[in-house]
C-alpha cells in the first residue's frame, strides 16, 4: 500500500512537473497584449478575433480596444498599446513615418494578393454616355450627370484619411478642379446614400477600395465600374509603393486590362511598438504568417455590409473561420510557439 501511495505521489508531482513544462513553453505566458483595431468597422474586425484567439493559443492575456488609427499611432509610439493588424497601408504612412522611431510595420500585409483603389461611376450612366475614363469629367455635360450647375459631386475619403489627399491632388493634377467638386465627410454615411442611389438607378460617383463593404454592396463589373486615371500622381505625403497599373481587375471601364488605378496596391498592415515586438518573437512570428485570401475578406464584407455589424456576427465569423482552418490556425501557433 505504502508503494502504492508513494507511485501515486511521484505520478502526481510528474504530472504537475509536466503542466508547469508546458505552460512555460508557452511564450505568451504570463503577458498582456494589448491589441488595437481601427474604428472604421469591416473584415478586420473578424481578423482581430482570430488573431486574439491565435494569441491566447500561445499564452497571451488579450486586451482589445478599438480607436482611429491617428490616435492609435500616438498610443503605440508611446507604448500604451502593443500593436494593431488593420493598418492601411499606404495611405496611412505618413502617420506611420511620424513615430516610426518608436513603431515597426510586422510581416507584409493580411490581405494575400493586396486590395485595389480607384474612382468608380455607376454602370447605368458609363454606359450610357460611353464613359471609360477618370479624363471624361473635364466636359461639364458628363460631369452634371453626377452633380448640378456642371459640377459632379466625388464622394471622396474622411478628412483624416490620406487617401482624401490623394483625391484632392490628383483632381488638381489631371486638370479637373473645375468640373469636380471632393466631398469629405464620415465616408460609411455618405456611401450610404451612394449605395441608394445606384441601386435606384441614378448616377453616383465615389472613391472606393477593394476588398470592402462598398465594393459588395455596389458590385465592379454589375453594378459599378471603376474609371481608369491618365497617370501615376501622389502628393508627396504618399509614397508611391509601384505602379498604379494593375492586371485583371473586375468591372474596369472600357474593359481595360491593366486598369490605371488611383494608386497601387493596398493592404492591411500590422504595426507594433518596436519595444514590445523585441521582446515577443512569438507574437511577431504569429503575425508574419497570418494572411486571408482576398475572397475571404470579400466575403466577410458582404454578410456584414447585408447583415450589419453586430459582435454577435463578427464572433460568429470568426468562430466559423476557425472551425474551417484549424489546420491552418494549429500551423500559424505551433511556429510562433518555436520562435526566439
Amino acid at each position: 500500500m505504502r508503494e502504492l501511495l508513494k507511485s501515486a505521489a511521484m505520478l502526481a508531482v510528474s504530472m504537475t512537473m509536466a503542466m508547469t513544462v508546458n505552460a512555460q513553453t508557452l511564450p505568451g505566458s504570463g503577458k498582456t497584449i494589448r491589441y488595437a483595431q481601427s474604428d472604421s468597422f469591416g473584415g478586420n474586425y473578424v481578423v482581430a478575433q482570430i488573431v486574439s484567439k491565435a494569441f491566447r493559443m500561445l499564452g497571451y492575456d488579450v486586451k482589445l480596444s478599438t480607436m482611429n488609427t491617428t490616435l492609435f499611432f500616438q498610443a503605440v509610439a508611446q507604448g500604451d498599446v502593443d500593436l494593431a493588424t488593420d493598418v492601411n497601408f499606404p495611405q496611412r504612412e505618413p502617420g506611420f513615418r511620424a513615430v516610426a522611431d518608436q513603431a515597426t510595420v510586422v510581416g507584409s500585409g493580411l490581405i494575400a494578393g493586396d486590395g485595389i483603389n480607384g474612382y468608380l461611376i455607376d454602370k447605368k450612366t458609363a454606359l450610357a454616355y460611353n464613359i471609360t475614363s477618370l479624363e471624361q469629367l473635364k466636359d461639364p455635360k458628363i460631369a452634371a450627370l453626377f452633380g448640378k450647375d456642371g459640377k459632379a459631386e466625388l464622394i471622396s475619403c474622411d478628412p483624416g484619411w490620406s487617401c482624401g489627399d490623394v483625391v484632392d491632388y490628383q483632381l488638381d493634377k489631371f486638370g479637373l478642379k473645375q468640373t469636380v467638386k471632393s466631398v469629405r465627410g464620415k465616408y460609411e454615411a455618405l456611401m450610404v446614400e451612394a449605395v441608394t442611389k445606384v441601386k435606384s438607378g441614378k448616377p453616383a460617383f465615389f472613391y472606393a477600395w477593394s476588398p470592402s463593404w462598398v465594393t459588395n454592396a455596389l458590385v465592379p463589373g454589375v453594378d459599378v465600374v471603376w474609371l481608369p486615371t491618365p497617370a501615376d500622381a501622389l502628393p508627396p505625403n504618399v509614397p508611391n509603393k509601384g505602379s498604379a497599373l494593375v492586371k485583371n481587375v473586375e468591372g474596369c471601364a472600357g474593359g481595360a486590362n491593366p486598369c490605371h488605378m488611383a494608386m497601387a496596391s493596398w493592404n492591411w498592415g500590422s504595426v507594433a511598438n518596436k519595444e514590445f515586438i523585441a521582446a515577443n518573437p512569438g507574437a511577431r512570428a504569429l503575425i508574419e504568417q497570418i494572411r486571408f485570401p482576398g475572397a475571404t475578406w470579400s466575403r466577410w464584407e458582404a454578410i456584414i455590409s447585408k447583415d450589419g455589424g453586430s459582435p454577435a456576427l463578427v464572433s460568429k465569423l470568426s468562430d466559423e473561420w476557425v472551425a474551417a482552418n484549424k489546420a491552418e490556425l494549429d500551423q500559424w501557433v505551433a511556429t510562433a510557439r518555436k520562435a526566439h
